[in-house]
């Protein structure tokens, strides 16, 4: 079967409820990858893309493309339709962070909107009176929560690289919400697994349960308060939230439950525009988030490190590129455990941890050949050389603009909670925070007093949207989903697509692996072939095969237009173009 038929048999196999999408079939885009050799294909269009993890988000951000909006319109209404049809990612009760390129200028900006710790939040808020970690209390409480910054991310973006207004990119996620939408297999079995979490709520066993049990696959997920609070945000703006009624039922939430958030620490919460991180790799310019996100930080670094290795002559997943990669993520874990944080709190010394130099140093006590003992390892000193359940999405434009979003409500469906009459998910983002520094969070993650947990602080993230350059145009748009492991499901994204020359169909659908220093374990995804495990076995690694990790969005730039890609591991995800 020809391309074109594959093309045409894939348009009649989507949903009935996502309009039939128009792919270009120009001479050149069939010509642009080997499709004789192959395996996966990308989707090829010419005039905008979107890639996201849920179809129907997906296709709010294509009609806002096709209605001449531009890729930060899109990127706007996809995150507000993902809080609607990825309930236990997609939020306006979290946060995270944007990076774009904006075409009129040519320069790439980056947008805090990460949650904030409430006022009266303290060092050890989290500790019994033995100073030990008291369980859950910084997941599933009403004081996990952070205050918001979605909806002030959102509306700052809207408004300074945006051309519609903010009431017709809701538009498409009010009605969803008011209309409902089916329950995927994915999202089912998600409530199922997390159902102890959210029967502890009325207010969200209201919206999620059907006779005391969680709406099953095939179930109409109807949220008619969250439509609400749409209309409301679309019709005032984040003022609403911030300091009107959707803010005030919130504090009433946290106030019948002893939660310490207030009315003035929604009123004070501010998105952030910051410098981004900016880094050079083999002739391609990385341009992602600075703290408190370490993603940017951290996979500038490994890629200064991997730079020394001709990673491109080993081959993919090869036992010596594995080594390499896995090396060099321990110390750059290492170093993120001792030195990253909210950079309005503490010094992060940014441009010694990006510095060539001090990657020439660290590859320095890497062996060729055997994997060093975590237990070895220690913060190094950059000073002289002088951030799992989150959604990532993707946004490009026929006018040259790129947004790359990943933002979360930290844990599935956040802290479970739903502030009563909103029908909005809290977030239970503190556990982000070092409940002591020392102790793993959720992911794992071991922090230091830089991200020990302060009033008005931004706790750090794993965060890594991204975007590569070439020539000073957008090349690749990309991100991901799943905790500690994103930074290596982004970095893997980057490295296929240019020392292997892969498509993004390809990058994304080839095996990963994640080391992150502590626990001193060599994580793999299935795939990895035995011959290549048992190298690395006999070098001294500690392999394990677990589930899958990183869910990537990622549309790629090219002269004859954008192929985009969205993860095999997400049966929810899509990428669509026109």
């Amino acid at each position: 079967m020809n391309i074109k038929r594959l093309l045409k048999l894939s348009l009649c196999l989507l949903p009935l409820t996502v309009s039939p999408v128009v792919f270009a079939l120009d001479n050149s885009a069939l010509t642009r990858y080997d499709y004789e050799n192959d395996i996966f294909h990308p989707i090829h269009a010419t005039h905008g893309m979107v890639a996201s993890e849920q179809v129907l988000a997906t296709q709010v951000g294509l009609d806002i493309l096709k209605r001449g909006g531009n890729a930060i319109d899109a990127a706007v209404g996809v995150g507000f339709a993902l809080a609607v049809v990825l309930p236990n990612a997609g939020n306006i009760g979290g946060g995270g962070f944007m990076v774009l390129h904006d075409a009129k200028t040519g320069k790439d900006f980056t947008l805090d909107f990460r949650e904030m710790a409430p006022q009266k939040a303290s060092r050890n808020m989290y500790l019994d009176e033995k100073g030990n970690v008291i369980p859950d209390q910084s997941l599933y409480t009403h004081n996990a929560v952070g205050v918001p910054g979605t909806v002030a991310g959102m509306e700052y973006a809207l408004k300074k690289w945006g051309s519609l207004p903010l009431s017709e990119v809701i538009k498409p996620s009010i009605d969803l919400a008011q209309k409902g939408i089916r329950v995927s297999p994915a999202l089912a079995k998600l409530l199922d697994v997390e159902q102890q979490n959210l029967a502890k709520w009325d207010s969200t066993k209201a919206i999620f349960f059907k006779n005391n049990t969680p709406l099953k696959e095939g179930d109409l997920l109807v949220q008619k308060d969250l439509a609400k609070s749409l209309k409301l945000i679309a019709k005032h703006g984040s003022q609403v939230f911030y300091n009107g009624e959707i803010g005030q039922k919130i504090v009433a939430e946290m106030q019948h439950h002893g939660g310490i958030m207030s009315a003035e620490d929604l009123k004070n919460y501010k998105a952030i525009e910051r410098p981004p991180i900016v880094g050079d790799y083999r002739g391609y310019k990385i341009v992602t988030m600075p703290p408190p996100s370490s993603g940017g930080v951290h996979i500038v670094q490994i890629l200064n490190m991997l730079e020394h290795y001709p990673i491109s002559s080993y081959g993919v997943n090869s036992a010596q590129s594995i080594h390499y990669m896995a090396e060099a993520m321990k110390l750059a874990y290492a170093d993120r455990s001792e030195y990253l944080g909210d950079p309005d709190f503490t010094h992060v010394p940014v441009s010694g941890l990006t510095s060539k130099k001090y990657a020439d140093e660290l590859v320095k006590i890497i062996s060729p050949d055997t994997a060093r003992a975590s237990s070895t390892i220690k913060p190094n000193n950059p000073m002289p050389y002088e951030s799992d359940q989150t959604t990532h999405y993707s946004t490009v434009d026929q006018y040259g603009n790129a947004v790359a979003v990943t933002y979360t409500l930290n844990f599935n469906f956040g802290s479970g909670i739903v502030a009563t009459g909103t029908g909005i998910l809290l977030n239970d983002e503190m556990d982000d925070f070092s409940s002591k520094p020392g102790v793993p969070n959720g992911f794992g993650l071991i922090g230091g007093e830089a991200n020990a947990i302060g009033a008005k602080k931004r706790p750090l993230s794993s965060m890594s949207p991204t975007l590569v350059l070439k020539d000073n145009k957008p090349w690749l748009v990309t991100g991901s989903p799943g905790g500690s492991r994103i930074i290596s499901a982004v970095l893997q994204t980057i490295v296929n697509s240019i020392d292997f020359k892969m498509n993004p169909a390809e990058a994304a659908s080839t095996p990963r692996i994640h080391h992150q220093w502590l626990p001193d374990e060599l994580r793999i995804e299935k795939g990895i072939s035995a011959d290549t495990v048992n190298i690395l076995k006999k070098q001294g690694y500690d392999v394990k095969q677990k589930a899958v990790m990183g869910r990537t969005q990622t549309i790629q730039v090219l002269p004859d237009g954008f192929y985009g890609y969205s993860d095999p591991r997400n049966p929810d995800g899509a990428t669509r173009g026109y």
